[in-house]
Order: C-alpha cells, then sequence, then structure tokens
C-alpha cells in the first residue's frame, strides 16, 4: 500500500542541527585569542608562559583575578600552541562551574584522566609542528567554588601524577582556595584590562564586522564593563544587533549602550544628583545657595526609582560621582562613603529601594551642605 507521506528529498543545503551557524557566533568565542601573544594587557603573564613553549617546561599554575581579563582564554591558547588542534582532545580536560566539582568528580573523572599515560603524539592535520610536551593539562575553572573536601583531595592527586599531569586553577578569589593547594601552584595575577587594550581591541572586533563606532561609544563601551572585556564585547555585539534590527540600520549611540548594560543615563544623574547640592558644571562647585528642599528630592528619587533603574546601579554611580568630585574635601567624601556602605548593606539585606536611596539622597546632601 501506498504511503500518504512521501519522503522528502534531502538538499545539498541541509546541515545537521548541531552545527552552529558562524553569523550566530557569539563574538565573545569568534575573536578569543588563538595564541598568547593575543592575549591584551597582561604582558607579565605571556611572558613567563611564552618561554614553556619553547623549553615546554610548565608547573601548575593558578590564575586569578576579576572576570573577563583573559585567564580561561590564556590557558586554551596555550595549549593549543602545546599539542595542536588534534592533540588537543585528548591532552586537555577541561572542567567549567557548570560540571559537578565534588569530592567524587576529583576521585573519578579528575583521578582517572591525571593517572593516565599521555597518547602518542599525532601528525598535525594543518601541517604544523607543535611542541607536544609528555604530559597532559587538566583546567579547573572556576576553582574558588570547589568544595573544601574536593580541593583538599585534589592536592594529593597534583603530587603523585605530577610527571604526567600539570594543573591550571582559575578562579576569581585566590582565598578561596585552600593554602596547600595554592602553594603547589604558581600564581599568575590577571588585572583588569585598560583603556587602551580594551580600546584597541574593540577596535579590532568592530572592523572586522563592518561596524562604524566612535570615541563615545567605545569610552561608554569601557566605563560600563569596568575592565571586563568579555562584556564589552557582548555588549558591542549585543548594540549592534538593536541598530541593524532598524530600516535603514541606526548609528550605535552611547545611550544604547547605557540602555544594554542597566547604566543609568548621564543626563539623568546629572539632574538627580544636582538635586542634592551638587553642581555639575565645568567648574563643579557645590551649590551653597538656594539648597534644594525636602520635596525636591524625594520628587527625583521617586522619579528615578519609577524609571525601574536599579538601586544599586544608582548607589555605584553616585559613589563614583562624589568621590571623584574635586571640591569636595576628605571629610566630606568620607562621611558620604559611610552612607554608601550603610545603604549597600541594607540594599544586599532586601531592604526597599526608594526609601533607601530616598535615605541616602538626604544624607548626602547634609553632609556636603
Amino acid at each position: 500500500m501506498a504511503s500518504f507521506f512521501k519522503p522528502q528529498p534531502q538538499t545539498a543545503k541541509s546541515t545537521p542541527k548541531h552545527v552552529v551557524d558562524p553569523i550566530l557566533q557569539p563574538w565573545v568565542e569568534k575573536y578569543r585569542p588563538k595564541t598568547i601573544d593575543d592575549v591584551s594587557a597582561q604582558d607579565h603573564t605571556v611572558a613567563v608562559l611564552r618561554k614553556t613553549l619553547s623549553s615546554t617546561n610548565l608547573p601548575h599554575m593558578l590564575f586569578y583575578g576579576p572576570p573577563g581579563t583573559g585567564k580561561t582564554s590564556t590557558i586554551l591558547a596555550l595549549a593549543r600552541q602545546l599539542f595542536g588542534p588534534d592533540n588537543f582532545r585528548n591532552r586537555v580536560l577541561e572542567l567549567n562551574a557548570s560540571d559537578e566539582r565534588g569530592i567524587s568528580i576529583v576521585r573519578d573523572k579528575i583521578k582517572n584522566f591525571a593517572r593516565q599515560t599521555p597518547r602518542a603524539q599525532a601528525i598535525s592535520s594543518d601541517g604544523k609542528e607543535y611542541p607536544c610536551p609528555p604530559y597532559k593539562i587538566i583546567i579547573l575553572d572556576e576553582a574558588d567554588s570547589m568544595t573544601q573536601d574536593a580541593q583538599g583531595a585534589l592536592r594529593r592527586i597534583m603530587e603523585t601524577y605530577a610527571r604526567i599531569t600539570r594543573f591550571c586553577l582559575v578562579c576569581n578569589y585566590v582565598t578561596r582556595i585552600i593554602e596547600p593547594l595554592a602553594s603547589r601552584c604558581s600564581k599568575f595575577r590577571f588585572t583588569p584590562l585598560d583603556h587602551s587594550a580594551s580600546s584597541y581591541r574593540l577596535a579590532h572586533i568592530a572592523s572586522e564586522e563592518k561596524i562604524q563606532i566612535n570615541d563615545p561609544v567605545l569610552e561608554a563601551l569601557i566605563y560600563t564593563s569596568a575592565g571586563d572585556l568579555r562584556r564589552a564585547i557582548t555588549y558591542l555585539q549585543s548594540a549592534h544587533r538593536l541598530s541593524s534590527s532598524t530600516q535603514p540600520p541606526t548609528q550605535i549611540t552611547p545611550q544604547d549602550i547605557q540602555e544594554i548594560a542597566g547604566v543609568v543615563p548621564d543626563s539623568v544623574m546629572r539632574d538627580f544628583v544636582m538635586s542634592l547640592g551638587i553642581e555639575m558644571d565645568t567648574d563643579m562647585q557645590v551649590d551653597a545657595v538656594g539648597k534644594p528642599a525636602f520635596d525636591r528630592i524625594r520628587g527625583k528619587v521617586r522619579e528615578i526609582i519609577r524609571e525601574g533603574y536599579s538601586a544599586s546601579q544608582i548607589l555605584s554611580q553616585i559613589h563614583d560621582t562624589v568621590v571623584s568630585h574635586p571640591t569636595l574635601n576628605a571629610k566630606q567624601k568620607s562621611n558620604c562613603a559611610l552612607i554608601f556602605a550603610e545603604a549597600d548593606k541594607a540594599l544586599c539585606d532586601g531592604a526597599d529601594e526608594e526609601l533607601w536611596i530616598l535615605e541616602v539622597a538626604l544624607r548626602v546632601h547634609k553632609a556636603i551642605g
């Protein structure tokens, strides 16, 4: 009996579902450094690791620093330069925060991989020669989230199989790594990226993607990301998708970056800070005459809260304004800092955002009066 459903002919254009369209690939992965020389602004770390490519003498390592500074990218780039694309899969084990990292994983998966003798070097398919030293690398990303018992079990494994396995621990907070584990590693501190390195990398990505961005947009990306290059690249990609969704495509503006990042716009913060008695003109003088009344401050607080801005973000931007203000003296700034600290603690404990922003505004106004 003939079937009611005709088989659909397969065309040459059909692709497997697991193949990712390169157009949809996140720019963070698309422009991830391929070699350690491409890592931005970590000159000391790059200089030390570059020597391992010639000597192939690699110790256990501990990379620590803020997010988005190139820790994981550096060790992955180094591993690819050591082993090549063909040996990388069987010589490198990467575990990140999404994996179970209790003591059972350390005793089973990590120990089994660490005790295996490295396979013979495979001929590289790209025709290049790689050092391919006689050991494997285990990368533990977000190692500071491992339990104390798991770190203790890892200590013995690092010693037992040090001849054929090297460990690289990647974390944000080095104080959460137990001292016996940290003492077995060579420490590398990754600092937040400076202005020049971030702007150069963002300009390079914009040039590759054929995006027209100006200096104010770069400044907004760097300011809102606070040294986190991964966040800045994500903001740039999101802004590009937003600007290209209209017909015709519009130019990316600093306001677009601030909107995507959840930052309170400069114009809104300017009006709010001026209502506290801080003049934001070019001379930035404190307004000593005609100080705003309680009703005016309360109105500004209600207005800024009802726009949906985060109270923590508002507090952070007020803090930056007060600390960098040239005409406020040290005593005024220290009094304001105590106010910000108390408000931050209350917000973390779940206090009402509008009431605490009003409290901060009134007390800052009194402190600088």
